[in-house]
């Protein structure tokens, strides 16, 4: 496998199995119906599944993403990003250790690190060799409300500073987006804007057209009313 030339752009949206049991719709359908609006990413996660459901819901995910050339990375498991043939991982501060993850998974899959509001943490990772990175929480989150908050201005200096790409994540809207692109975020990671929406694929298409009309790196001002 080959890392595909600067994949990482774009809608990013991550799934939650409680939301997907209260609508009564399958983990797989959901993300179908978030890459029929546009989604170029897509993480699976779920902790809490036995790993036989894990197994069967990621192999689903990985064939859908793949299908239609959008990145599937896995939630912390290494093993099951390997299993199922993911493009990669995205590891938590408290999960695999990146060096670790990248022994296992080799130079070739995609591996991004959470970094909350530590530009320390975002500066470790690149230099430990991570594909991204991510900070937030940005906005009141529905999925971790306890997620320490994160200011925009950490994104702009972050995108100043940082050679790779940078993940915006936390209550983020089709209303409140702009200033993260702005300030240079290269992605939005989005769980209940678009999976909570009565129309998901229509929901993921309201922040796919964000990257149009806003360019990012254009300014590093901050919009503090976002």
């Amino acid at each position: 496998m080959t890392k595909p030339p600067n994949p990482l752009h774009g809608l990013y949206v991550i799934t939650d199995a409680a939301l997907a049991r209260q609508r009564q719709l399958s983990v797989v359908d959901m993300v179908e119906a978030a890459i029929q609006g546009g989604a170029r990413l897509v993480q699976y996660r779920n902790k809490d599944a036995p790993p036989d459901v894990q197994a069967k819901e990621a192999t689903a995910l990985a064939r859908l993403c793949h299908a239609n050339d959008v990145l599937f990375l896995v939630n912390d498991d290494v093993a099951l990003a390997q299993a199922v043939a993911a493009d990669g991982v995205h590891l938590g501060q408290g999960d695999t250790g990146l060096s670790l993850a990248r022994a296992q998974l080799g130079p070739e899959r995609i591996i991004g690190v959470t970094c909350h509001a530590q530009l320390a943490l975002a500066r470790s990772a690149q230099a430990g060799g991570a594909d991204y990175v991510a900070f937030g929480r940005f906005f009141p989150s529905r999925t971790k409300p306890e997620a320490p908050p994160a200011e925009i201005a950490v994104l702009c200096q972050a995108r100043m500073e940082l050679d790779i790409p940078v993940v915006a994540i936390g209550g983020i809207t089709p209303a409140n987006a702009a200033s993260l692109l702005r300030c240079g975020a290269d992605m939005l990671a989005v769980i209940h804007g678009v999976f909570a929406a009565p129309d998901i694929a229509t929901a993921a298409d309201e922040y796919v057209r964000l990257f149009t009309l806003q360019s990012p790196h254009t300014s590093q001002s901050v919009d503090t009313q976002a």
